[in-house]
């Protein structure tokens, strides 16, 4: 069986990369984007079996970039869990309408936490 793939799309590199090791040190195959657009493009050629989409970016934030992902064929299924700073009463209402598997705030929980929510949303 291959490796579970995780795109990471988040415009803070530090905790980005942060991420990035702690998913790969759990087996996962990882990609990461800086913002919604490169996300996007990210997304379409490595077909991630779940991303963890920031809210806050340049260039197209997180919820620009989930609904340009739920119009397409490809991206529709895609599971997405929001990983932002942002409480979620304060995120766009648009959020909740596009399917996410769940909310998590950056500074509440520990990357062994967030990669736990990753699996529970997966299955493994």
């Amino acid at each position: 069986m291959s490796a579970v793939k995780v795109a990471i799309v988040e415009d803070d590199i530090a905790i980005s990369q942060m991420y990035r090791l702690k998913f790969e040190t759990e087996g996962f195959e990882v990609q990461t984007a800086e913002n919604g657009k490169l996300g996007l493009e990210l997304v379409e050629q490595f077909k991630p079996d779940i991303i963890l989409l920031d809210l806050m970016m340049p260039e197209m934030t997180g919820d620009q970039m989930l609904a340009e992902l739920r119009k397409k064929p490809w991206g529709k299924d895609i599971k997405v869990i929001i990983l932002t700073n942002m409480g979620e009463e304060e995120a766009p209402k648009t959020v909740h309408g596009l399917g996410v598997e769940s909310f998590i705030v950056k500074a509440e929980m520990t990357p062994r936490q967030v990669a736990d929510k990753v699996k529970l949303a997966l299955g493994t």
